[in-house]
């Protein structure tokens, strides 16, 4: 293949995965946005983690709660589990890196909360751990997976909400896991702070 046309096919392809991505996830993003603007309401904040690029999605994620997306607005309680060093190299030093962020969760979790675990593959040891973690805080989880979900996937609960990618290249599950940030940002901000103008 010309290089220039496997550049092309890449735009192609994530163009494709999009189409079919709203097709399908429409739904449970409305329902993970209204999970969120309820725990936000009331007095709950979401943590959130990933492994790799997933990690910079849930800081990603974080950062637009906390400081701002598109509109002025008071900041919102966030947190990412994957930014504190020497935590996470604590805990993977003295224990497992498997609990890296369950026992973070476990620390700083509260009834009413929420996880936002992302990743790709959904099976992620260290994220599957911080879902087992939420659950016995009685937290939500809202997942970000690809493919056939994993073992996450059979983790969720009634009051989870689980936005599954159809897809199963990395690359192109990144890319609309990144959409799917911009969607609950723009979601949260307009049934907390209204419609004005950006």
């Amino acid at each position: 293949m010309d290089l220039r046309d496997q550049i092309s096919q890449h735009f192609i392809d994530s163009i494709e995965t999009k189409k079919r991505s709203m097709d399908e996830l429409v739904d449970p993003i409305q329902l993970a946005g209204t999970t969120m603007v309820n725990c936000l309401l009331n007095g709950g904040k979401i943590l959130c983690c990933g492994n790799g690029g997933s990690a910079g999605d849930a800081q990603h994620f974080s950062a637009e709660l906390l400081n701002r997306f598109e509109k002025e607005r008071p900041p919102l309680p966030a947190i990412a589990l994957t930014t504190d060093t020497s935590t996470i190299t604590a805990i993977a030093n003295d224990y497992s890196y498997d609990e890296i962020y369950s026992k973070q969760i476990s620390a700083l979790g509260n009834e009413g909360d929420i996880l936002l675990a992302i990743s790709t593959s959904g099976n992620s040891a260290n994220v599957i751990t911080a879902i087992q973690a939420a659950h016995e805080r009685q937290m939500s989880v809202v997942s970000f997976t690809g493919n056939a979900g994993g073992k996450m996937e059979s983790l969720m609960t009634e009051k989870d909400v689980e936005i599954r990618v159809p897809s199963n290249r990395t690359a192109r599950i990144q890319e609309v896991h990144l959409v799917l940030i911009h969607c609950l940002c723009d979601f949260i901000d307009t049934q907390l702070f209204g419609e004005d103008q950006v």
